[in-house]
Order: C-alpha cells, then structure tokens, then sequence
C-alpha cells in the first residue's frame, strides 16, 4: 500500500514538476498556430468560401469609379472627359490630308469638319462630318477616313465647271446638265463658255458640242444666247452677231468657218450675219461702214456726173 501510495504520490509528483518546468512561450506559440489554423465561420460554406482575398477592396474601388462616371454622365461632361483620355493617349486629331480638292477652299473644309484643338480620332463622327461637307457647292461626293494614331483624310470629288450662265445681272456656273454649282465666280473662271438668256442651261450641250467641232471658230465667240427658246445668236469677241438657224446648226457653222477662212468674213467691218434663211446668207454692214459706202456712192456717182457733162 504504501509503495502504491508513493508511486502515485510519485507519479503526481512528476505531474506535478512536468507542468511547472514547461516553457510558458512554446505554450502560448502551440496554442497561437492552433488558432490560426482555424477557418473563419463566414468562409466555411457556400458561395463565400470562393471568393478571393482583396475583394472586398475591388469592389468599393469599382463602385467608386462607377459612381464618378455616373456623376460625369449626368452632368454632361461624358464626351469631354473621353476627348481628354483619349488625346493624351496619343489619338488625338494631328493632321488632315486632302485630296481631289481644287475648286473648293480648305477653310470651308476644315470649317465643316469642325475639328478644335484636342479632338480625339476614335470619338470623330465621320458620318456627320461627311454629311456637312456634301453640303459645300463644289462637292460632288466625299469620303472621311480615320488613318491611326492621328490623321484624318478627307477625299473629294468635285463638280465639273462647263458654263457661265447668265441671266440678267446674276451669273452662275454651271455643270454639263445645266445645275447652277454656285453665283461665286472666280477669275480663273473667265475662260469658261459664257451662255445668255432664260433656258440657255439646259440647252448649253447643244451649242457648245457643236462648236467645239470648229475649234477656230470657237475662239472667237464670246457668248452664246438662247433667243426664243428656240435658237442661238453668236456674239463674237469683235461685237459681230450671228443669227443661227433653229434647225441645222452644224450645216450653218461649217459654212461660216468655210466663208470666213476664204474671204475673212468674220473680220470684214459687219454687224451681224444672218443664216436663218435656207437659200441665202444676209451681211448686215456697221453703221460706220453703211456711212464710208454711202460716201463712195455719193462721190462715185459725182465723178459719172462730171463725165456724162463733158
């Protein structure tokens, strides 16, 4: 009994003396790793258990931003803001390159384009800059095309200059099917064919096609008028007026090229030609010239006096 009883007096005693002389820092450090070994409750199941560290962080930065663009949104910033990202991005607007244009002014190019310091490339509406463009005189069809990271082209068709035509006071010009392009004439448009009289533009094909067969003779008229709404007078540069016939236009200026290079018709000291008559060609004298004939006459018929006296 009593070795029983100092075993286990002994035994409590090395119970005891282990608990006494254990280090109290491995303790704490054994129970720490316990607890951080733990699983949070809120993690263990469900959807949560996959969502990823930092999440929570992500989310509050996204909703924060999309709070900002909301805010700039409303305010109607939106566009300002993406010109302002995207030019300092590098896409801003740098250059614009032309093509095809020759008649029409490049203000009125870039003014239609309105283009401002800083426009962005990608943000550029071509279809509404195209739209504004086909509005200017001169432009028959136009294309826009954004060329990256910051040129703009710009091809233009233009409208074909054939005629002047005028009415009155008010001069145009014209195109091949007689559309008015514009009322702005400039000097370089001074050599186009020049057409007189109400209807004359839509009937210029007809005398102008004729007389670019007689290219000498072409040189020498000055203005085409439509008389009648039937035919067309010749003015020629030396104020000499041809009357074409309303039919056989192409028979009548042959025949006149022929009579001019054969006796210098067109350069005699005449006022006007008339060849609406079939069977002959009536030369109408300046009055200059009808006085200087009278006076000849007058003295030829002298002199016979004289002589029949004698």
């Amino acid at each position: 009994m009593d070795g029983g009883g100092r075993e286990l007096q002994s035994l409590g005693v090395r119970h005891h003396d282990s608990r006494n002389n254990m280090n109290p820092e491995s303790a704490n450090i054994r129970g720490g790793f316990s607890r951080l070994r733990r699983r949070p409750i809120w993690r263990a199941a469900g959807w949560l258990a996959e969502v990823p560290r930092g999440a929570g962080s992500a989310c509050s930065v996204a909703f924060l931003g999309l709070t900002i663009a909301y805010g700039v949104a409303l305010g109607g910033q939106g566009r300002m803001v993406s010109e302002a990202l995207t030019s300092a991005a590098g896409f801003s607007i740098k250059a614009v390159k032309l093509t095809g244009q020759r008649e029409t002014d490049e203000f009125q190019i870039l003014e239609a384009l309105e283009i401002e310091s800083g426009s962005s490339l990608p943000l550029f509406e071509a279809d509404a800059a195209k739209e504004r463009l086909s509005r200017i005189a001169w432009i028959e069809k136009v294309s826009v095309q954004k060329l990256y990271p910051g040129t703009l082209h710009v091809a233009i068709e233009e409208k074909t200059p054939y005629a002047l035509w005028q009415r009155g006071q008010v001069v145009s010009i014209i195109d091949r099917d007689g559309n008015i392009i514009t009322d702005e004439i400039e000097t370089r448009h001074a050599r186009l064919p020049l057409l007189l009289g109400h209807g004359a533009q839509r009937k210029a094909k007809d005398i102008l096609d004729h007389l670019a067969s007689f290219p000498d003779l072409k040189l020498q008229v000055r203005a085409s008028k439509f008389v009648g709404g039937r035919r067309w007078n010749l003015v020629l540069q030396n104020g000499v007026v041809i009357r074409l016939p309303e039919k056989k236009i192409l028979a009548a200026l042959g025949e006149l090229e022929a009579l001019d290079r054969e006796n210098g018709l067109l350069s005699r000291d005449i006022a006007a030609i008339d060849m609406r008559l079939a069977d002959r060609i009536v030369v109408r004298l300046t009055d200059g010239a009808v006085e200087r004939r009278n006076t000849t006459l007058k003295a030829v018929r002298g002199s016979k006096r004289k002589e029949a006296d004698t």
